[in-house]
């Protein structure tokens, strides 16, 4: 069988924006700002974060939220690359 000489799409080539903005992102406001939360599946977790809310380790295979400003003065660019994970109990609880 030939070989085939097409590059495959590698699923960490996706653009952050685009992954971030699929699935259930809702918008919610705290202390009068809004901000972007996007529910992430342990599945689709791929690496550690540390929690803001409790300084603690978001594991590999840990469901959580990632959450980025919406108003933010530097534009929409910088708001998503501000965006932190957090526990999903601690983004409750803050």
């Amino acid at each position: 069988m030939p070989r085939s000489h097409r590059r495959r799409r590698d699923d960490r080539d996706d653009d952050s924006l685009d992954r971030l903005i699929a699935g259930w992102r809702r918008t919610e406001s705290r202390r009068g700002r809004q901000y972007s939360v996007q529910p992430v599946s342990g599945a689709r977790t791929e690496k550690t974060y540390t929690c803001p809310g409790c300084a603690g380790t978001i594991g590999v295979g840990v469901a959580h939220v990632v959450v980025w400003s919406e108003d933010g003065v530097l534009g929409p660019a910088a708001d998503l690359a501000a965006r932190r994970h957090w526990h999903t109990h601690c983004w409750r609880t803050a």
